[in-house]
């Protein structure tokens, strides 16, 4: 009920809408008790009395509620519907911005699959659910209650023994909702699963395909596949045997009113038109009750989906946890990490310990390394990516949390190894650096990046659709253009994630020109895989194991013969060449 109610919430938005479809819906359900009620003048005046006059005013009275209740009833059906599918659009939306403003943390614990499976799948199940709920709850109660005033103005008695029934499906629909509400977060579940499978197997295809093993990702997804189904099959079976149990009950309810109406009858108590309008008024009241029982899977389904959705909406995001009140002014002196411990919640170790380190403005330090030494952990906590577990990032000398997530994030650009490209133009794309670019500044920062020439070279130029991940772009030219967004959003700090590892030796020469051009007075961090890519770089910290280890420029860190000095020599006896000092 709590999440029933919230959803009906969101209806105040449509308040006039809903308004009117309340009151078509009474008219329709009033309408329907018209049916019921001239049962009794088409009995006893017209077929008993013989009365010419009911003979012809009843038919036409009986055309009359027909047309009306027809139209009522569509102006009921399309506004309970247009204000149902509209509050859930409204809940699709809220979920959408709840996600993007969501940590990291979340997004690492969750799969991309997952997360698509409540945007689209919960939230659908939610406007499938709740637009048919709208409709029929309401009518539907209406319909019930016009239905036993019909009944108690024939005869109260039986109107009184006809409803002993009710609180039996009450409590037989109550014991089967909960079976089902468990049996559809199960469901659902499932198909989160199936959705991160066909995601990760769809993203991964090359790999599929190259290792052969797209029978082995049918026979997985064939198991998920698998496992949703017997879940669902559980809820039918659920719910196929309350309607059978409804069934029942309904049936031994009009077999008594049947017997104690007759004997009224017989017996003179009640005339025949009343007893069959009577009985009209009962098979009418018992269908609202009947639809609202059988309406349950689908109820249980929408309640179930909204536990989900509001589960994420409830929790808490970067803004709720952002207690920054100040607005960051651009950096001018340093980045300072004091005192910096960080460890991920999973984790039982500390991915960085007790880090101090100061990055003068301007000054292009490389963060150096084995896997797992905490490079990238420790550049994600200057767009406060992660919050550190224990000390403080600076700049300017100011603590990075006094500020707004937003003017500090407006002054760091990431290109990372693994470009991030939307299937949408180049133009686009690249003007996703800063909101509101012209054109003429999108092709600036495109020449800087040497971009321009191959985006001239594409059928539409700048007007060119990429594809999903800009699949119809070389490694080369997508950093490019991951180079070019950066240049354009002109930020004072930037972060750079081995951005040219897995390029080949022509496309990383021209990748590094266009470094060269972004790095240029800024202040600049550069994860770095490949140590002959740092080789130029101001200063170069080397961590293991969460720690810095070492500090100082590459000739003297090859001097002092340490970690470095063997990282060093390692790659470049990989390579085949052999390393100097």
């Amino acid at each position: 009920m709590t999440l029933f109610l919230r959803v009906l919430r969101y209806l105040l938005h449509y308040k006039f809408r809903l308004g009117a479809a309340f009151v078509c819906s009474a008219l329709v359900a009033g309408l329907t008790a018209a049916y019921a009620w001239l049962v009794q003048p088409v009995l006893d005046g017209i077929f008993i009395n013989k009365d010419q006059v009911l003979l012809m005013v009843v038919p036409i009275a009986l055309l009359g509620v027909a047309v009306l209740k027809g139209g009522f009833s569509y102006g009921q059906s399309y506004l309970m519907s247009y204000v149902g599918n509209r509050v859930v659009t409204d809940i699709r939306q809220e979920l959408f911005v709840q996600l993007m403003r969501l940590p990291i943390r979340f997004h690492d614990a969750n799969t991309s699959g997952r997360l698509m499976s409540r945007v689209f799948n919960d939230v659908s199940l939610m406007a499938s659910a709740f637009a048919g709920i709208l409709k029929d709850l309401f009518q539907q109660s209406l319909t019930f209650v016009w239905m036993l005033g019909v009944m108690f103005y024939q005869n109260w008695r039986l109107a009184a023994v006809s409803i002993v029934v009710v609180p039996v499906v009450l409590v037989t629909t109550v014991q089967m909702g909960q079976r089902l509400r468990k049996l559809a977060t199960r469901g659902q579940e499932k198909v989160g699963d199936m959705a991160s499978l066909v995601q990760e197997t769809l993203t991964g295809v090359r790999i599929v395909k190259a290792f052969g093993r797209e029978e082995a990702e049918a026979l997985r997804f064939r198991d998920s596949s698998s496992a949703y189904l017997r879940t669902t099959m559980k809820a039918i079976q659920v719910s196929s045997l309350a309607s059978s149990q409804m069934e029942v009950i309904g049936v031994f309810g009009v077999a008594g009113i049947i017997w104690y109406g007759g004997y009224l009858v017989i017996h003179g108590s009640m005339t025949p038109g009343a007893f069959f309008s009577f009985l009209t008024a009962m098979f009418l009241a018992y269908t609202p009750i009947r639809r609202i029982a059988g309406a349950n899977n689908s109820v249980q389904q929408a309640l179930a989906a909204a536990e989900r959705v509001f589960g994420v909406l409830d929790l808490e995001d970067e803004h709720d946890r952002d207690h920054g009140r100040q607005d960051l002014a651009p950096l001018t002196h340093s980045l300072e990490f004091r005192g910096v411990t960080f460890r991920y919640e999973e984790s039982d170790h500390p991915a960085l310990t007790g880090i101090d380190l100061t990055v003068k403005a301007g000054e292009i330090l490389a963060l150096v390394g084995s896997s797992g030494s905490g490079k990238t952990t420790l550049a994600s906590l200057v767009p406060r990516f992660y919050e550190p577990t224990e000390g403080t990032t600076l700049i300017d000398g100011q603590d990075i949390r006094e500020c707004t997530l937003r003017s500090l994030r407006n002054q760091i650009g990431i290109v990372s190894q693994d470009t991030v490209l939307f299937d949408d133009t180049v133009m686009n794309n690249i003007g996703y650096g800063r909101e509101g670019s012209t054109e003429e500044e999108v092709e600036k920062a495109a020449k800087l990046a040497y971009a321009h020439d191959f985006i001239q070279r594409l059928p539409d130029g700048y007007r060119t659709l990429i594809g999903e991940n800009g699949f119809k772009l070389s490694g080369g030219e997508r950093q490019r253009l991951a180079i070019a967004r950066a240049i354009l959003r002109d930020p004072p700090i930037l972060i750079l994630d081995e951005a040219t590892s897995s390029l080949d030796s022509e496309s990383e020469r021209i990748v590094q020109l266009a470094l060269a051009n972004l790095m240029k007075h800024r202040t600049t961090l550069v994860i770095a895989h490949r140590l002959s890519t740092v080789q130029n770089a101001d200063r170069i910290a080397v961590l293991d194991r969460g720690r810095i280890v070492e500090l100082g420029t590459h000739a003297s860190l090859l001097e002092r013969g340490g970690l470095y000095k063997r990282l060093y020599a390692n790659q470049f006896q990989e390579g085949g060449v052999k390393a100097e000092s």
